[in-house]
């Protein structure tokens, strides 16, 4: 068995070139993981945040802007109730600021005027284009937003004492 140091024109020092290439490999492989998980996350928390908005906070606060999804809360206003081509019209008021609605489809439930909504879409020319709207706030929301909570039943009360 011969115990000597190996020299570097031995054939075996392409093993070492080899060994390195071997290290490199799976940090590339973790690295690319890591860049695409971030991507989609990145992606994933872009699209899931939709700001809550008053009406009246429509292009005056930060993220309730035209052209953002976003959540918009209101009373729908008495009387502005409609139903055309399978699409349903509305407007949405708070703190004396409206804006209209549309919604493809039938919000159904217990959906109608002067109540509270929450009406999830983007705010193209003028015109809330809703793809869904939400009747009962969550109790996530009403912890999180008890005053916006009150003024929007206070509204909705106002409005109910005026159809009587």
């Amino acid at each position: 068995m011969d115990l000597s140091p190996r020299t570097t024109g031995d054939s075996t020092s392409g093993q070492g070139a080899t060994r390195a290439r071997r290290r490199w490999l799976p940090m590339v492989i973790v690295a690319i993981a890591i860049v695409a998980g971030g991507v989609v996350v990145t992606r994933f928390l872009t699209s899931a945040i939709d700001y809550y908005c008053n009406v009246d906070e429509i292009g005056v606060r930060s993220g309730c802007d035209e052209g953002r999804r976003i959540r918009v809360q209101g009373v729908v206003v008495e009387g502005s109730l409609a139903k055309e081509n399978g699409a349903t019209t509305f407007d949405l008021s708070f703190h004396d600021k409206t804006v209209q609605v549309r919604y493809e489809g039938d919000p159904g439930g217990v959906f109608q005027e002067c109540i509270p909504v929450v009406a999830h879409g983007r705010l193209q020319d003028d015109l809330f284009a809703s793809d869904r709207i939400e009747v009962k706030h969550s109790n996530e929301y009403v912890e999180k937003n008890d005053s916006r909570m009150k003024e929007s039943d206070e509204e909705a009360a106002a409005c109910s004492v005026q159809q009587g």
